[in-house]
């Protein structure tokens, strides 16, 4: 059953998060990437195989297959899809960077250069489970940003990927998909093979060895981030269902076994019904025993003095999603430090937004809300700066440029500007 306990502020073990360096998976992943690096195609395919139980002589979907997988998908569905595409390219549209320019005396130019990137790699989990949201989430927000090609990988079991995956995947604007998943598609996205390009960024969630993929490439092709297990950190009040609550925290433990589910509150009557919810609703989850492990390894309610002190948890802990459920949610808005999304009032639960606001689910996890963002829209264009100098501008700015340079002990760079006076 899940705990509850008084935060005295020496219980920060909440705090811990699970580690993301195995050094086996560490080992594996390695070799994986040298492979495929040193043979391409021929890796891939034998990797596929072994992991996925797909022997394939081309990994690319045609055409045909693409239109007639997505043609399986359920209409109502289609439909819905399409909806939350539209919403989640309007919000990402109003992310992306402008260029711009300005002139300054002595004419005197310098501005901003903003630049789509040319190819972008998406990673979709497959096999049991399939994720048309992570399809949209990832390409959607490409697609507006104007990169110039999207290709996807996905793990393909007996050779093939469910319908709605392809179906999101027409809808999102991809351009080609390649049934390879793991370690191995990373690999493919980074140093390209005969079949799959080469990408610029990689992005999309995956497990460990997906997530170690991506950080050892990381340098050769960008990505997006590391993300760890799932969490959720909710704050409520004496106003609070307990039993909306802890279906919120459950649609977060039924993620992973390593899943994070918080209930910081500083009413104890709901701390009380919420844990007896939670019992409640488990056994009739269709993926209770991941539920229950993630309850009972990492599920926690925290009782606090007041609100405000739950606002400081929040900011300590940096959750992916943090939930606000209370009175008046926006009064602890401006409070709220660190947090990949923050879901406001008592009718905006969790998948709100991992399938249908607009505003990305591919969040922070572990901690780094502290410091990083949520997948957006400016994440698939690149700014370049450029100057422009006039004579009469460089005679200007000469002595001051050259002071800098001999201060630094570079000669070299002082004499560029001393050739031009």
């Amino acid at each position: 059953m899940i705990k509850i306990e008084e935060y005295s502020g020496e219980n920060a073990d909440i705090f811990i998060r699970s580690p993301q360096d195995d050094p086996a998976v560490l080992s594996v992943v390695a070799d994986i990437l040298a492979n495929v690096k040193a043979r391409g195609d021929e890796a891939v395919r034998e990797y596929s195989e072994k992991f996925d139980g797909c022997a394939l002589t081309d990994f690319e979907v045609g055409a045909s297959e693409w239109e007639e997988g997505a043609s399986k998908c359920d209409e109502y569905l289609y439909k819905v899809m399409e909806e939350a595409a539209e919403n989640i390219a309007d919000f990402h549209r109003r992310q992306i960077p402008s260029a711009f320019e300005v002139e300054k005396e002595d004419g005197i130019i310098v501005g901003q250069k903003v630049t789509p990137l040319a190819r972008v790699g998406i990673y979709v989990p497959g096999g049991t489970a399939a994720y048309p949201s992570t399809v949209l989430m990832n390409a959607v927000p490409a697609k507006i940003a104007g990169v110039g090609e999207i290709i996807m990988v996905t793990p393909a079991k007996g050779g093939h990927i469910k319908p709605e995956i392809l179906a999101a995947a027409k809808i999102a604007g991809v351009d080609k998909i390649f049934k390879v998943g793991g370690a191995q598609a990373i690999a493919a996205l980074a140093y390209g093979t005969k079949s799959i390009p080469k990408a610029d960024k990689i992005t999309g969630p995956g497990n460990i060895y997906v997530a170690t993929a991506k950080k050892l490439v990381y340098g050769v092709a960008d990505i997006d981030m590391i993300a760890g297990p799932s969490e959720i950190l909710v704050l409520a009040d004496d106003t609070a269902s307990a039993k909306r609550t802890a279906a919120d925290m459950l649609s977060q433990a039924e993620h992973d076994a390593l899943a994070s589910a918080v209930l910081v509150t500083d009413s104890p009557r709901l701390a009380r019904e919420t844990a007896a919810e939670i019992e409640r609703q488990i056994p009739l989850l269709s993926r209770a025993e991941i539920a229950r492990k993630s309850i009972d390894g990492q599920g926690r309610i925290i009782l606090v003095k007041d609100m405000a002190q739950a606002a400081e948890i929040a900011n300590a802990l940096a959750p992916e999603h943090l939930e606000v459920y209370t009175e008046e949610p926006f009064k602890l808005l401006p409070e709220l430090k660190n947090a990949g999304s923050v879901f406001l009032g008592g009718y905006t639960p969790e998948p709100v937004g991992d399938y249908f606001a607009g505003p990305n689910h591919t969040l922070p996890t572990s901690g780094t809300a502290r410091f990083s963002s949520p997948l957006s829209g400016a994440d698939f264009v690149k700014r370049s700066s450029y100057i422009y100098y006039t004579k009469q501008a460089l005679e200007k700015a000469a002595d001051k440029i050259e002071a800098f340079a001999q201060a630094e002990g570079l000669q070299a760079h002082a004499n560029a500007i001393r050739v031009r006076r």
